[in-house]
């Protein structure tokens, strides 16, 4: 309603607080305005205003300050990638004990949203194999220690000027890291497969371990099992992609997260996209839940130290009996 003594309009009870920043803020759009002339018309005392104005910042909004200057930097520095659950768990790491529904206040006031485009999806309609094309890792994604077991899928990268490229990506599934991945300008097997041979070289394996694929002509081809000799060889079943589901994630990831927000022109500007990803990012930095929010790379290094650990103190036992 509108008060016909001080000339302004209101609806019901007038915050204190609303009408101090509504002063402040006009102040600093323009310098000519005479506070003093604004508070008289207002009818709001000249000394509650500056009172107001000099007053420090309680702890509340000082360490809601400190917070948010920091879920900016861990959210930049994932480029844009994290959502809430990630940078609480981030924060609480780092000894600043947070919730997550704190930090979607804050993530929604500042408009920070974790980017996701929808990828594109691709069908394919599965032949029938021979029967001795077994799912013998039958869904068991967690393995104890790293190269128990493998998994490898194909996916197509669209670029302007070269039509489709084709990344192969090997993952180890304790870590969930990329140990090796090629990008391609065809399917052919003899540049497919050479994703296995570098993850071979890689990881030195010695002893047997499980490798599951789909069953397109690359991996049910006799290279793919000359170079597989000694290991395990499961692929998924007919129709069922949920077989090999951590490799069909990640791919689907590294499209929403990262690809699909570059027009990719050509297959150069495809690799350094996939390399800066995968090796700047997904491997050494990208926090994953399964590995116990710590990067593929840390978390195996922390296995590592572990078993080092155990020897040392078996050693030890053993020496003093």
């Amino acid at each position: 309603m509108r008060n016909p003594k001080k000339g302004y309009w209101h609806t019901g009870k007038i915050n204190q607080k609303d009408i101090y920043e509504s002063v402040k803020e006009s102040k600093k759009k323009d310098s000519t305005i005479s506070i003093s002339s604004v508070l008289k018309q207002l009818d709001v005392s000249k000394s509650g205003y500056y009172d107001y104005i000099n007053r420090k910042p309680s702890y509340t909004k000082q360490r809601r300050e400190k917070i948010t200057k920091k879920v900016e930097e861990i959210y930049r520095n994932s480029h844009e990638i994290y959502g809430s659950p990630k940078i609480t768990e981030m924060l609480n790491q780092n000894g600043e004990k947070v919730s997550q529904r704190y930090i979607y206040s804050i993530m929604r006031e500042n408009s920070w949203k974790a980017r996701y485009v929808k990828p594109y999806v691709q069908t394919t309609i599965s032949e029938d194999f021979s029967s001795r094309l077994k799912n013998l890792l039958n869904r068991h994604f967690n393995p104890s220690r790293p190269d128990c077991a493998w998994c490898t899928d194909i996916t197509y990268i669209r670029t302007v000027d070269e039509g489709f490229v084709y990344l192969t990506s090997v993952m180890d599934l304790y870590s969930r890291k990329i140990i090796s991945w090629v990008l391609t300008k065809t399917m052919e097997t003899d540049e497919v497969l050479k994703s296995i041979e570098k993850a071979k070289e890689r990881r030195k394996v010695e002893k047997p371990l499980v490798v599951q694929s789909d069953r397109g002509v690359q991996f049910t081809s006799t290279k793919y099992q000359e170079m597989t000799e000694g290991f395990v060889t499961s692929y998924s079943r007919k129709g069922t992609p949920w077989d090999n589901a951590c490799i069909e994630s990640f791919h689907a990831l590294i499209k929403r997260e990262w690809l699909n927000f570059y027009k990719i022109m050509n297959y150069e500007e495809a690799y350094q996209l996939v390399f800066e990803y995968i090796e700047g990012f997904y491997n050494t930095i990208r926090i994953h839940s399964h590995c116990g929010y710590q990067s593929p790379n840390e978390y195996e290094k922390n296995y590592m130290l572990a078993v080092t650990n155990k020897n040392q103190t078996t050693f030890i036992t053993n020496s003093a009996i």
